[in-house]
């Protein structure tokens, strides 16, 4: 007789996860407190579908904090793999100039979600909607809001982390689990927008616009990519990837990041550009030698004195390491992912929750960090596919 599995979640972890389990070992059910599937993996594709990363696995696997709890998954099933078995799915993929993955031109976000959702149901999975777990009973069988019980042999949870709340990622589940007596960190946000007390001269002239080609330095770890300025301070993948440590420094008050605005050129370039050009004004220098957009030399003429704006090396000093005081984070609901949820400590190599039997727990859910640019989707996908390879063979 086959055992049942219940899924609970119908996001990008349960989705994998319900691609792969061997419907012929197994009675499939998967439980969404929606009334459709995959809807935060519908707002991740909007302005551009990211699926995944195309460098090197090594290079990927060191994208995640903490890298340890990923990388058996990541190897399982990689990015090429994730390629494989989209194109399989019919859903064939190009890398773009920034290395990213992404659907073929005019292919969909909801095409892709259609192209898994065959996959289901070619696999036999029950899919029930509006179903929103609210916990266990006294017998641990499962309950849903409209009281309705489950009886199961396996559940997989992959009920997804904190942000975006009107997808249904409310994090709301991790009150129930708390309370069932498991470890649970609390949901931060991460891949946001970061505050700057910006001069007001700054906001009025240059609130939206970016500062592409540099990199930002916090705590040692630096990131290339592009920003851009807000009233509220700075957002943009270049900033996304130092989340970790950005936080990290705000425990004790502020942070401190460094921008290069010329990550091409040495300081010592830098230095000889400025003493010997032929311009009458330095700003000219600036923007016509040094290529410096209107919005760099804004704060570089804002925030620097007039007298080191007027001494060489410390212009160029500034150039290369231009300090900014972060003051604060967005709102979790205003950011892409959320670091927190179940405690590790919580959980085997496989998922499994070491205090109940039979439990297993992928995705988000878990307390896993991941910048943007296709690593947050490609860790739930591995995850998924790992854990429903795992249980096959058993």
């Amino acid at each position: 007789m086959k055992q049942k599995i219940t899924i609970i979640g119908g996001g990008a972890a349960a989705l994998t996860f319900a691609s792969f389990i061997d419907s012929e070992k197994f009675d499939i059910s998967l439980y969404e407190k929606n009334k459709a599937l995959g809807r935060k993996f519908l707002v991740a594709g909007k302005g551009g579908f990211n699926l995944t990363h195309s460098e090197p696995i090594n290079d990927l696997v060191s994208r995640y904090s903490p890298n340890w709890v990923l990388e058996e998954a990541l190897n399982s099933f990689s990015n090429v793999d994730f390629r494989v078995w989209l194109a399989s799915i019919g859903v064939p993929t190009f890398v773009g100039s920034s290395h990213r993955v992404y659907p073929e031109k005019g292919i969909k976000p909801i095409e892709v979600l259609k192209a898994i959702e065959k996959t289901l149901a070619h696999n036999r999975v029950q899919v029930n909607f509006n179903k929103t777990w609210t916990g266990w009973n006294d017998k641990n069988d499962l309950v849903f809001s409209d009281e309705t019980t489950v009886t199961t042999n396996i559940v997989v949870f992959a009920l997804g982390g904190g942000s975006w709340r009107i997808t249904g990622s409310d994090g709301t589940w991790r009150g129930i689990f708390r309370k069932k007596g498991f470890k649970t960190k609390t949901f931060q946000p991460s891949n946001c927008a970061f505050k700057v007390n910006w001069e007001t001269a700054i906001i009025d002239k240059f609130a939206g616009k970016p500062l592409k080609n540099i990199s930002i330095t916090c705590d040692k770890k630096s990131q290339k990519g592009e920003v851009v300025l807000s009233q509220f301070g700075l957002e943009g993948n270049a900033i996304y990837a130092l989340s970790p440590e950005i936080r990290k420094q705000l425990k004790t008050g502020k942070a401190s990041i460094l921008i290069d605005f010329k990550p091409t050129f040495s300081i010592e370039v830098l230095l000889k550009k400025l003493t010997k050009t032929k311009a009458k004004h330095l700003t000219d220098c600036l923007r016509n030698e040094l290529n410096l957009s209107a919005l760099q030399i804004g704060l570089i003429k804002t925030y620097v004195s007039k007298y080191d704006f007027n001494n060489n090396s410390i212009l160029a000093g500034k150039i290369k390491n231009f300090p900014i005081e972060i003051e604060g984070i967005a709102k979790i609901d205003e950011a892409i992912s959320t670091i927190g949820g179940i405690d590790l400590k919580e959980i085997t190599p496989d998922f499994k929750l070491t205090q109940q039997s039979n439990t297993y727990c992928i995705g988000e859910m878990l307390n896993w960090d991941a910048p943007t640019g296709g690593y947050l989707l490609q860790a739930c996908f591995s995850m998924g596919y790992y854990l429903a390879e795992h249980l096959n063979k058993k």
